[in-house]
């Protein structure tokens, strides 16, 4: 593979797993109340 196919390769798997690790910290970081159940008149 040429340098160039390597850098874009890095660059992908640096956006793909630092999404995932960043999901990952918000729903741990997520200590809030669960909302209750809505209950509608229909």
């Amino acid at each position: 593979m040429s340098a160039a196919a390597v850098v874009m390769m890095l660059i992908a798997m640096t956006v793909l797993w630092g999404g995932l690790a960043v999901a990952i910290w918000n729903i741990n970081r997520y200590r809030g109340e669960e909302p209750g159940s809505v209950q509608r008149d229909l």
